[in-house]
């Protein structure tokens, strides 16, 4: 039974986290006049450390409005032109920040 509730918890736990069922994920999901909002996973190690170059990197790509990296930890959420910067380049641009014995990830969030 414990078990149970513990699974339970945590699914809760990641559906929140993910902005499924709360009032942030109907917000998400409407994007705002002139853009859309894409979500990355952000990993890497150290990448936590290195926001500064996370968030420059990103604004370098065609189309991005604006980087918030405070809103949901781990994660960027990128505000973009709609058709023109694509979550491939976003990912690609997070990858390629790194530096000596550290490095970042990213990864689309659907």
């Amino acid at each position: 039974m414990l078990k149970t509730c513990i699974s339970i918890v945590m699914a809760a736990g990641v559906l929140t986290v993910m902005g499924i069922g709360s009032p942030w994920a109907a917000e998400q999901k409407s994007p705002p006049a002139g853009g859309q909002k894409v979500t990355l996973m952000l990993g890497g190690k150290f990448c936590d450390s290195y926001p500064e170059d996370v968030e420059m990197a990103l604004k370098k790509v065609p189309g991005v409005k604006a980087v918030d990296l405070k809103s949901m930890p781990g994660h960027a959420v990128v505000e973009v032109e709609p058709g023109k910067a694509k979550p491939d380049q976003l990912e690609a641009a997070v990858n390629g920040v790194k530096g000596s014995g550290w490095h970042c990830t990213a990864q689309l969030m659907k």
